[in-house]
């Protein structure tokens, strides 16, 4: 019989977490949007794992815990609790650069850099804080907004006028 240490049960079942993918961005793992916060195994044996979603009251969240609590149980756990981290919120800067690869490979322009704030409470900004982004066919950033929304909230709509393609953009959050 082979005995399993509590990391090897933590490291094989984050393994199976971070698999899991985005139902928006099927292309992305929660791993690769950086919405894998955590994954503990707890004395009793129950894994623990924390997803932050990409905004309060996203919609997928709820397939999001779904599909992590069935990758987890497949990979061999009998009792898994997905559990929502809120704070700190969830932003853009944590999508990793595979991440970043993968949706422009897809077609789909990666965010630019969050905004920055010292501390303190979220700060008001009165003016268009819109980028620019690049095409994600051809690089240039000549690009124009057709709508704010895209298929998801988290995503605009854009043409490039140099190839004149139009393609999404991952708003920066």
């Amino acid at each position: 019989m082979v005995t399993v240490t509590r990391e090897q049960a933590r490291a094989r079942a984050r393994s199976a977490a971070a698999a899991v993918t985005d139902p928006e961005l099927p292309m992305l793992t929660l791993a690769d949007l950086g919405i894998l916060r955590d994954v503990a195994v707890e004395d009793d044996g129950t894994v623990a794992v924390w997803i932050t979603p990409t905004y309060t009251g996203c919609p997928a969240i709820a397939e999001m815990r779904a599909d992590v609590d069935r990758a987890v149980r497949a990979a061999g756990f009998d009792r898994v609790e997905v559990r929502t981290a809120l704070a700190p919120a969830w932003t853009t800067d944590w999508i990793t650069d595979e991440g970043r690869r993968k949706l422009a490979e897809h077609g789909i322009s990666p965010p630019g850099g969050a905004p920055r704030r010292a501390s303190g409470p979220v700060p008001l900004t009165l003016s268009p804080t819109r980028t620019v982004p690049r095409c994600p066919r051809c690089g240039t950033a000549d690009t124009e907004e057709l709508s704010r929304f895209g298929a998801t909230a988290c995503r605009s709509l854009h043409r490039c006028r140099s190839c004149l393609e139009p393609f999404e953009h991952v708003k920066e959050v």
